[in-house]
Protein backbone atom coordinates (compact mmCIF):
# COMPACT_ATOMS: atom_id res chain seq x y z
CA UNK A 1 0.00 0.00 0.00
CA UNK A 2 1.35 3.61 -0.85
CA UNK A 3 1.26 6.31 1.45
CA UNK A 4 -0.55 8.46 -0.29
CA UNK A 5 -3.52 5.66 -0.46
CA UNK A 6 -2.95 4.98 2.71
CA UNK A 7 -3.62 8.77 3.90
CA UNK A 8 -6.71 9.01 1.13
CA UNK A 9 -8.51 6.15 3.35
CA UNK A 10 -7.58 7.18 6.52
CA UNK A 11 -8.75 10.80 5.78
CA UNK A 12 -11.78 9.73 4.34
CA UNK A 13 -12.80 6.91 7.83
CA UNK A 14 -12.11 9.91 9.54
CA UNK A 15 -14.68 12.18 8.00
CA UNK A 16 -17.03 9.92 7.73
CA UNK A 17 -17.25 8.91 11.14
CA UNK A 18 -15.63 11.82 13.06
CA UNK A 19 -16.70 14.99 11.51
CA UNK A 20 -16.58 16.96 14.95
CA UNK A 21 -13.28 16.76 16.68
CA UNK A 22 -12.65 19.79 19.23
CA UNK A 23 -10.19 20.34 22.31
CA UNK A 24 -11.05 18.65 24.99
CA UNK A 25 -9.73 21.84 26.91
CA UNK A 26 -12.19 24.01 28.30
CA UNK A 27 -11.73 27.51 27.39
CA UNK A 28 -13.97 30.82 26.78
CA UNK A 29 -10.88 33.20 25.24
CA UNK A 30 -7.93 32.76 23.44
CA UNK A 31 -5.87 33.62 26.51
CA UNK A 32 -8.06 31.34 28.93
CA UNK A 33 -6.85 28.42 26.19
CA UNK A 34 -3.36 29.09 26.14
CA UNK A 35 -2.92 29.19 28.93
CA UNK A 36 -4.84 25.44 29.42
CA UNK A 37 -2.56 24.79 26.64
CA UNK A 38 0.32 25.47 28.70
CA UNK A 39 -0.71 23.90 31.69
CA UNK A 40 -1.53 20.74 29.66
CA UNK A 41 2.11 19.51 28.91
CA UNK A 42 2.34 16.34 30.53
CA UNK A 43 -0.73 16.82 32.08
CA UNK A 44 -3.92 15.38 31.21
CA UNK A 45 -6.99 17.69 30.44
CA UNK A 46 -8.92 16.08 32.29
CA UNK A 47 -6.29 17.37 35.23
CA UNK A 48 -6.28 20.89 33.75
CA UNK A 49 -9.50 20.92 33.62
CA UNK A 50 -10.06 20.70 36.87
CA UNK A 51 -8.01 23.22 37.62
CA UNK A 52 -9.03 26.40 35.07
CA UNK A 53 -12.34 27.39 36.20
CA UNK A 54 -10.54 29.13 39.68
CA UNK A 55 -7.45 30.11 38.02
CA UNK A 56 -9.28 31.78 35.56
CA UNK A 57 -11.67 33.38 38.07
CA UNK A 58 -8.66 34.53 40.06
CA UNK A 59 -6.69 36.38 36.90
CA UNK A 60 -9.40 36.38 34.22
CA UNK A 61 -6.99 38.09 31.50
CA UNK A 62 -3.86 38.74 30.90
CA UNK A 63 -3.22 41.64 32.43
CA UNK A 64 -4.47 40.33 36.22
CA UNK A 65 -2.21 37.27 35.59
CA UNK A 66 1.22 39.38 34.71
CA UNK A 67 0.26 41.32 37.67
CA UNK A 68 0.14 38.31 40.19
CA UNK A 69 2.82 36.63 41.83
CA UNK A 70 4.70 33.06 41.09
CA UNK A 71 3.35 31.82 44.72
CA UNK A 72 -0.12 33.08 43.67
CA UNK A 73 -0.40 30.95 40.62
CA UNK A 74 1.65 28.42 42.03
CA UNK A 75 -0.94 27.62 45.00
CA UNK A 76 -3.96 27.68 42.14
CA UNK A 77 -2.42 25.03 39.52
CA UNK A 78 0.11 22.45 42.63
CA UNK A 79 -1.85 19.47 41.81
CA UNK A 80 -0.79 19.99 37.93
CA UNK A 81 2.91 18.44 36.84
CA UNK A 82 6.18 20.41 37.43
CA UNK A 83 3.74 23.28 38.82
CA UNK A 84 6.85 25.33 39.67
CA UNK A 85 8.11 25.43 36.37
CA UNK A 86 4.37 26.38 34.86
CA UNK A 87 3.73 28.88 37.56
CA UNK A 88 6.88 31.00 36.67
CA UNK A 89 6.24 30.34 32.55
CA UNK A 90 2.62 31.61 32.92
CA UNK A 91 3.91 35.02 34.65
CA UNK A 92 6.40 35.44 31.96
CA UNK A 93 3.83 34.33 29.07
CA UNK A 94 1.52 36.92 30.56
CA UNK A 95 3.91 39.52 31.74
CA UNK A 96 5.30 39.55 27.34
CA UNK A 97 1.27 38.99 25.83
CA UNK A 98 0.70 42.50 27.73
CA UNK A 99 3.46 43.86 26.89
CA UNK A 100 5.15 42.50 23.65
CA UNK A 101 1.34 42.27 21.77
CA UNK A 102 -0.80 44.40 23.60
CA UNK A 103 -2.74 41.37 25.53
CA UNK A 104 -4.09 40.00 21.86
CA UNK A 105 -3.19 36.16 21.32
CA UNK A 106 -0.65 36.15 18.47
CA UNK A 107 -1.90 33.87 15.46
CA UNK A 108 1.67 33.67 14.05
CA UNK A 109 3.45 30.06 15.05
CA UNK A 110 6.83 31.67 15.57
CA UNK A 111 5.53 34.61 17.28
CA UNK A 112 3.90 32.41 19.97
CA UNK A 113 6.97 30.50 20.18
CA UNK A 114 8.77 33.85 21.48
CA UNK A 115 6.29 33.27 25.01
CA UNK A 116 7.63 31.29 27.75
CA UNK A 117 6.77 27.90 27.92
CA UNK A 118 5.03 27.87 24.42
CA UNK A 119 6.95 25.42 22.11
CA UNK A 120 6.10 24.55 18.60
CA UNK A 121 3.60 22.20 20.12
CA UNK A 122 1.77 24.38 21.93
CA UNK A 123 2.05 27.11 19.23
CA UNK A 124 0.29 24.77 16.65
CA UNK A 125 -2.46 24.04 18.65
CA UNK A 126 -3.15 27.73 19.23
CA UNK A 127 -2.89 29.21 15.65
CA UNK A 128 -4.94 25.63 14.59
CA UNK A 129 -7.54 26.02 16.82
CA UNK A 130 -8.02 29.21 17.46
CA UNK A 131 -7.14 30.84 14.01
CA UNK A 132 -8.09 27.87 12.16
CA UNK A 133 -3.92 28.12 10.75
CA UNK A 134 -3.20 24.84 8.71
CA UNK A 135 -0.91 23.47 11.39
CA UNK A 136 -0.77 19.93 13.29
CA UNK A 137 0.57 19.78 16.49
CA UNK A 138 2.33 16.58 17.40
CA UNK A 139 1.96 15.34 21.21
CA UNK A 140 2.79 12.03 22.27
CA UNK A 141 -0.43 10.97 21.01
CA UNK A 142 -0.22 12.25 16.85
CA UNK A 143 3.32 11.01 17.45
CA UNK A 144 2.61 7.43 18.20
CA UNK A 145 -0.60 7.02 15.91
CA UNK A 146 1.16 8.62 13.23
CA UNK A 147 3.68 6.29 13.16
CA UNK A 148 1.71 2.82 14.10
CA UNK A 149 -0.97 3.72 11.37
CA UNK A 150 2.05 4.19 8.70
CA UNK A 151 1.54 8.39 8.29
CA UNK A 152 4.75 8.64 9.50
CA UNK A 153 7.75 6.84 8.99
CA UNK A 154 8.10 3.80 12.09
CA UNK A 155 11.78 5.42 12.57
CA UNK A 156 10.71 9.14 12.48
CA UNK A 157 12.77 10.20 15.90
CA UNK A 158 11.00 13.73 16.51
CA UNK A 159 7.59 15.33 16.56
CA UNK A 160 8.71 17.97 14.00
CA UNK A 161 9.82 14.78 11.74
CA UNK A 162 5.82 13.89 12.24
CA UNK A 163 4.67 17.40 11.82
CA UNK A 164 6.21 17.83 8.36
CA UNK A 165 5.37 14.09 6.90
CA UNK A 166 1.88 14.79 8.13
CA UNK A 167 1.74 18.52 6.71
CA UNK A 168 3.07 17.23 2.93
CA UNK A 169 -0.39 14.78 2.93
CA UNK A 170 -3.17 16.39 4.52
CA UNK A 171 -4.82 19.24 2.67
CA UNK A 172 -4.24 22.71 4.87
CA UNK A 173 -8.08 22.71 5.19
CA UNK A 174 -7.99 19.66 6.66
CA UNK A 175 -5.06 19.88 9.26
CA UNK A 176 -6.58 21.70 12.23
CA UNK A 177 -9.41 18.80 12.50
CA UNK A 178 -6.99 16.65 11.73
CA UNK A 179 -4.75 17.58 14.30
CA UNK A 180 -7.68 16.44 16.63
CA UNK A 181 -8.58 12.94 14.94
CA UNK A 182 -5.25 11.52 16.18
CA UNK A 183 -4.97 13.32 18.99
CA UNK A 184 -8.13 11.78 20.22
CA UNK A 185 -8.00 8.43 18.27
CA UNK A 186 -4.45 7.79 20.81
CA UNK A 187 -6.20 8.99 23.58
CA UNK A 188 -9.22 6.68 23.17
CA UNK A 189 -8.43 3.62 20.86
CA UNK A 190 -4.50 3.63 20.03
CA UNK A 191 -3.52 3.64 23.13
CA UNK A 192 0.07 3.53 24.11
CA UNK A 193 0.39 0.44 26.37
CA UNK A 194 -2.51 -1.95 24.71
CA UNK A 195 -3.88 -0.13 21.34
CA UNK A 196 -7.76 -1.32 21.38
CA UNK A 197 -7.61 -2.68 17.46
CA UNK A 198 -10.74 -4.86 18.23
CA UNK A 199 -12.81 -1.35 18.62
CA UNK A 200 -10.33 0.42 15.50
CA UNK A 201 -12.17 1.28 12.50
CA UNK A 202 -8.53 1.34 10.67
CA UNK A 203 -7.15 -2.06 11.07
CA UNK A 204 -7.54 -2.40 7.40
CA UNK A 205 -5.05 0.72 6.30
CA UNK A 206 -3.02 0.52 9.53
CA UNK A 207 1.05 -0.58 9.19
CA UNK A 208 1.33 -2.10 12.34
CA UNK A 209 -1.95 -4.16 12.56
CA UNK A 210 -1.32 -5.31 9.01
CA UNK A 211 2.71 -6.13 9.78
Amino acid sequence: MTTSVRYRHIIEWFKSNVPVAESELRYRSPYELLVAVILSAQCTDKRVNMVTPELFEAFPSAEKLAQAEVSEIYEYIKSISYPNNKAKNLKGMAEMLVSRFGSVVPDDVDELQLLPGVGRKTANVIAGVVYNKPTIAVDTHVFRVAKRLGLAPSTSKTPLEVEQRLTAHIPPELRPIAHHWLILHGRYTCTARRPKCEECGLTTWCRLYNR
